[in-house]
């Protein structure tokens, strides 16, 4: 499934490479294109998300009051979650349906086979080969810095805040081994999910 998923991509990949003659920009609107296709999907995690962000506060007296009764406190959260049509899980599942994306896209940009035959030999991208790691090490500080901000404007639970910090380091550490296309490709979602997050949240206009 993952290897069809990323032959299908390749073929996107090789036209966007024949419209541009950039490997570099074939890669970005590869990244746009995935990501309108998965919009509603991510439309429902972001809508999940902020309203369990709105929630935390109710949910933060409840652990305050039950906090020698987890049954009692699981129950009570339970009904807090009913009352306000919040389901955690859907937040979950978007990325469930995502994931063999990621994984094909992945596969993809690291096998220079695919390529090769698919006639990309231009694989330079302003400085960088997309097909190498970056020696500059910009790239893996974006992919690392880009992390920190999306966890951060996403998460739902502060008792989770380890992983705000402990992802994006580890997202710097693997993009420094990782092709440079991968890791742009990586930065280039981050930031569309920033402004996406953005988008859905900016304040209501005066009157609306």
């Amino acid at each position: 499934m993952i290897s069809a998923i990323a032959d299908f991509l390749n073929i996107i990949l090789t036209f966007f490479y024949n419209l541009t003659g950039n490997y570099g920009v074939a890669i970005i609107l590869l990244t746009i294109l995935t990501r309108i296709v998965t919009l509603p999907l991510t439309n429902k995690q972001m809508a999940s998300a902020k309203a369990m962000q709105e929630l935390q506060p109710e949910i933060k007296k409840l652990q305050e009051k039950y906090k020698n009764d987890k049954n009692k406190l699981n129950e009570e959260t339970m009904e807090l979650w009913k009352k306000h049509k919040v389901n955690p899980a859907a937040g979950c599942l978007p990325l469930i349906v995502q994931f063999p994306i990621l994984i094909a896209i992945f596969q993809l940009l690291q096998d220079p086979s695919r390529l090769e035959a698919a006639g990309i030999v231009n694989t330079q991208f302003l400085f960088l080969n997309m097909t190498l790691p970056d020696p500059t090490y910009i790239l893996p500080v974006l992919a690392g810095a880009t992390t920190f901000l999306q966890q951060k404007l996403m998460m739902t639970d502060k008792s989770q805040q380890a992983m705000l910090y402990v992802m994006p380091v580890m997202l710097l550490v693997f993009s420094i081994r990782f092709q440079a296309g991968l890791v742009l490709y990586w930065v280039v979602g981050n930031l569309l999910s920033i402004g996406h997050h953005y988008l859905l949240n900016k304040p209501a206009a005066k009157g609306a």
